[in-house]
């Protein structure tokens, strides 16, 4: 990597339809095992992500010499066919781009934004009081402008190196001929199909039976809509924007119950952003993530800088060791809560938060031998919002991709709860990611809010694409995750565990999962020694166990002759391809 990065960091650090039943279709184990990689590590490019469909398509997109960014296109469309339940194109993303050739690493700001018609009020009801939180995501109320596809565009204005148009053939063949729905999928049909799914003539038309049954695993689904709307992206990046898919989207939008203000003034004005990426040291690594209203850039760094008080080397996945950094995260949640917000609106001291001295006294506040059960954010800048109060949501979808270039895409795309608003346009599901605003205003002192609904703004995301360099600037790995707020201790442990603890890219996905925020350690007990998880609790951590999480990690990593290997998350259906 270029001394592009180094400078810059250093400025950074310190400014700081139809159905039909199954003929000839594969399931997608058997589809997996064809994509899988003969040998891994490969050397020419890799795609890692959530689908065996999606990444057969993003490799197919290499292939035809296409960047990380082309086939980043045709992951993106085929997950929103075959993943409906966690990402569309309807919904938002956050991509971290590292240009080999320059040096530059860019982030990519793909975030929904509220109409312009919603204030701090949107998801009160008659009495003025805030309506139940479910009843807010399956309404009109709960989608903002669709951001995905509209970064994605940029980013291929940027940096693509095939037609716009090509990286929707992969999606459209797909919708056209029908794929085999997924156990994971099949899986949540089936329990979200007894709420939002069933309400929508339209959605009730796709995801179930005439008799009203939910589709299963195996059952081929094909969904010409959706290759009627890509077909309509392809030939013009701005249909979603304008015209007659726009207005399908808005007239979801306002179906009852519960309509929502989209308009199609809201649509035409949308624009994505980019920035340079967030960026700070850790040891002798350089980690760049997102940049607000993001918290996960600043969330998961913050975790780094105050583990690197410690000795996390010698710790090891110990008890000690995840105590530390159960620790280091409830704080570094605490201060994401209160400050991190849409910058556009309101001043988020994202370089404050990220100080070494700052972090360093957060760190002080640790102790080895004890659980803090008060954990407050900080003030590093002499000032505090109103506590916040937005709910968590566990949706979303994570890929990485390297392609022959050197070029890396860290990307992850959500609809925000799985199925979205559980309503559908164009044959893709719409965002509920207006949810990811405070559903108050206001804190119990009658202090606002950072992260409050106002017009045209963007709500606050947990998603925490990074990519990491070594200490002489060159591309070392790519992470990140789905599974809402949780997606920032997701993260943070595939850093330490590879970093740390020397482990590999597949070692690191495996390891458990550790998350502690809001005053309790949530983790798997399946993957954990009981003794380790009696001695977080006599140590005075609220633990809750969990029979899983719901992670998607997928990372690649540049090996020491160049070649790259690749890690997919056991806990859902991702792959790892190259070439």
């Amino acid at each position: 990597m270029k001394n592009f990065l180094i400078s810059a960091l250093t400025s950074t650090i310190l400014l700081t339809s139809c159905a039909k039943q199954a003929q000839n279709s594969q399931p997608i184990s058997l589809l997996a095992a064809q994509m899988a990689p003969a040998t891994n590590p490969h050397d020419k490019g890799m795609v890692v992500a959530a689908n065996p469909h999606a990444v057969k398509a993003g490799v197919e997109a290499l292939r035809a010499g296409g960047s990380a960014v082309d086939a980043a296109i045709a992951v993106q469309t085929v997950l929103g066919l075959v993943e409906p339940q966690s990402s569309g194109i309807a919904g938002g993303a956050f991509m971290i781009f590292y240009d080999a050739k320059s040096g530059k690493v860019t982030a990519y700001n793909g975030r929904e934004k509220a109409p312009m018609a919603s204030d701090e009020n949107l998801f009160n009801g008659p009495d003025g009081k805030s309506i139940h939180r479910f009843d807010g995501v399956i309404s009109g109320l709960s989608t903002g402008v669709p951001g995905v596809m509209a970064m994605l565009n940029m980013a291929h204005n940027d940096h693509g190196k095939i037609d716009w148009a090509n990286g929707f053939n992969a999606a459209i063949k797909l919708s056209e001929d029908g794929f085999a729905v997924s156990p994971r999928m099949a899986g949540l049909v089936a329990t979200f199909s007894k709420y939002g799914l069933k309400e929508q003539a339209t959605t009730r038309a796709y995801f179930m039976h005439e008799d009203g049954t939910p589709i299963e695993e195996g059952f081929i689904r094909d969904n010409k809509p959706y290759a009627a709307s890509l077909r309509l992206i392809a030939a013009n990046p701005r249909a979603m924007y304008a015209g007659p898919l726009a207005q399908a989207i808005i007239d979801a939008v306002h179906e009852d119950p519960r309509p929502g203000h989209l308009s199609m003034a809201d649509m035409k004005a949308y624009q994505p952003q980019k920035s340079e990426a967030l960026c700070s040291t850790y040891r002798e690594y350089i980690l760049c993530g997102a940049q607000p209203p993001s918290s996960g850039g600043v969330a998961v760094q913050s975790i780094m800088g105050q583990l690197e008080n410690y000795d996390m080397k010698s710790l090891g996945p110990s008890l000690k060791g995840w105590h530390v950094f159960a620790e280091a995260s409830a704080q570094a949640y605490a201060d994401r809560d209160l400050y991190v917000a849409d910058p556009d609106f309101t001043d988020v001291p994202t370089r404050a938060l990220l100080g070494r001295d700052y972090l360093k006294s957060r760190a002080d506040l640790i102790s080895m031998d004890s659980a803090n059960a008060h954990v407050k954010a900080g003030d590093p800048v002499n000032f505090k919002p109103g506590k916040d109060a937005t709910p968590d949501n566990p949706g979303t979808s994570h890929f990485s991709i390297v392609d022959q270039w050197g070029n890396v895409v860290s990307m992850t795309t959500t609809v925000e709860a799985a199925f979205g608003s559980e309503r559908m346009a164009g044959g893709f599901m719409l965002n509920n990611q207006l949810t990811d605003f405070s559903f108050i205003a206001r804190d119990k002192d009658g202090k606002l809010i950072a992260n409050r609904p106002q017009a045209g703004k963007r709500p606050r995301s947990s998603m925490a694409p990074h990519i990491v360099f070594d200490k002489g600037g060159q591309f070392s790995f790519a992470t990140g995750s789905p599974g809402g707020s949780s997606i920032i201790a997701y993260t943070a442990k595939t850093m330490v565990a590879m970093i740390d603890w020397g482990m590999t890219p597949q070692e690191a996905v495996n390891l458990a999962n550790i998350i502690s925020r809001n005053g309790s350690v949530r983790l798997e007990e399946n993957r954990l020694d009981e003794n380790l998880i009696v001695g977080l609790e006599t140590m005075g951590h609220k633990v809750r166990r969990s029979k899983g999480e719901i992670s998607g990690i997928h990372i690649i990593r540049k090996n020491g002759d160049g070649t790259y290997t690749g890690a997919a998350d056991p806990r859902r259906e991702g792959i790892v391809a190259g070439e």
